[in-house]
């Protein structure tokens, strides 16, 4: 099959090559997935779990890449909950072979089944963003109507879907970003923006809920801008950010088959949207990733036409 390889950690994206690699087999529990569209987290090739095993033993070449969309085709032995055919998406294991090939084998219980009105691209799409912003804002931030929540990164794939779910949630949305992303974060449902360049973010407190994606001295900042009471989530990273009277949590977000689909469901309905910045081919993933050409929304590879 082809696929995505990276042999050098250091290389980081650049050390991507398009290469032929052996087809996964289905170990118990798992599943075959013929890929549709696939999805790259930037930050993956920085992860000691995208390079050794869950023992510890290195792994390389690695396939990089941990949401999917597409069909199952075959079922490991005990494998439940799942039909051969069916159409999935969610995300893999770090630690394992991922999504950027036309085939993976992953855990069964870390796919959802996707609608047959939803297509691949939307579905490999929402995966990693809507599960963080889930966990993010529902499982660690408890975000209840009326609260003041600020999203940075909100014209981000990640900051767009917890705008978006903060709103529906009753919370008041300020957005963070560079100055040229306001109006497509207020399109996403940010009721005031700061530019992080050129306004003050203190003029917002007090909030009850930052959701960070930047760390470093934003995340400290934002800290003190929390009442008492409130809370700092962040994906970025441990952080010295801490509210003088309240949390921090620092989350790794974790594949869930009910919250993917509470996601989906929304995406359905129109109360999600997307937020994709490019589509492309597997052939032509290598350049779609290049750092020097980064769009802001998702990078989906189209795996299959």
């Amino acid at each position: 099959m082809k696929a995505i390889v990276v042999t050098d950690q250091a290389a980081g994206a650049a050390g991507m090559t398009l290469a032929e690699r052996p087809e996964p087999r289905a170990a118990i529990n798992d599943v075959i997935i013929e890929v549709h569209a696939s999805g790259f987290t930037s930050g993956e090739l920085t992860w000691p779990s995208t390079w050794t095993d869950r023992l510890g033993r290195e792994r390389t070449p690695v396939i990089p890449g941990q949401e999917l969309a597409g069909v199952v085709t075959a079922l490991g032995y005990g494998t439940t909950g799942l039909s051969v055919g069916q159409r999935v998406f969610g995300l893999t294991d770090s630690y394992r072979s991922g999504t950027l090939a036309e085939y993976v084998a992953i855990e069964a219980r870390n796919l959802a089944p996707l609608p047959g009105d939803v297509s691949f691209t939307v579905g490999a799409s929402v995966a990693m963003p809507g599960l963080t912003a889930w966990q993010g804002l529902v499982v660690h931030g408890r975000v209840r109507p009326g609260q003041r929540v600020i999203a940075h990164g909100a014209a981000g794939a990640v900051g767009s879907m917890v705008t978006q779910l903060a709103r529906e949630f009753g919370a008041y949305v300020i957005g963070t970003g560079r100055g040229a992303d306001r109006q497509k974060a207020l399109d996403f449902g940010a009721q005031e923006f700061v530019d992080l360049d050129n306004e003050a973010l203190e003029d917002v407190a007090p909030v009850d809920l930052v959701f960070d994606v930047i760390g470093g001295a934003i995340g400290i900042r934002s800290a003190r801008l929390i009442r008492a009471g409130g809370m700092l989530v962040t994906i970025a990273g441990p952080t010295e950010a801490r509210p003088a009277d309240g949390l921090t949590i620092d989350f790794v977000v974790l594949p869930d088959r009910s919250q993917l689909g509470e996601i989906v469901h929304r995406v359905r309905d129109g109360r999600l949207r997307t937020n994709i910045g490019v589509v492309s081919t597997l052939d032509e993933a290598i350049a779609a990733f290049n750092p020097a050409k980064r769009h802001p929304g998702k990078t989906i590879i189209r795996v299959r036409p």
